[in-house]
């Protein structure tokens, strides 16, 4: 595994963050300052080191270094997070959460005006 490799990699994690999680930014560094918190422990901590693995693979003797088992199994791990997570998951949940709270306003409105019509005789 070379520094292209590693580069590559690191382009890849970089598209995914924006295409999933549409975190902006210029590069894997960036986009993990911006919007790392979106991420889970494990994922996070994964992507962080193969942002360090990019930025010593631009030098030759740190390049020498890196850990090439270690940058695949980050990549394997960032990878199939962000792989697994859907596009519509995010939307559905919020429009979820959304009728929920309104169907529980509701209920709640419905409740207090008939217990009201009660205790003032008109049921």
């Amino acid at each position: 595994m070379g520094a292209v490799s590693i580069q590559q990699m690191a382009e890849r994690v970089s598209a995914l963050l924006t295409e999933r999680l549409h975190v902006k930014g210029r590069d894997l560094p960036d986009k993990l300052s911006r919007g790392g918190r979106r991420l889970p422990r494990k994922v996070r901590i994964a992507a962080q080191e193969l942002a360090t693995a990019l930025e010593h693979s631009f030098n030759p003797k740190l390049l020498l270094q890196i850990n090439e088992e270690k940058v695949a199994a980050n990549y394997d791990i960032c990878i199939k997070h962000l792989a697994g997570l859907n596009k519509g998951h995010k939307l559905r949940g919020v429009l979820l959460g959304l009728s929920t709270s309104i169907l529980f306003s509701l209920v709640a409105v419905i409740a207090l005006v008939l217990g009201v019509l009660i205790w003032r005789g008109y049921l």
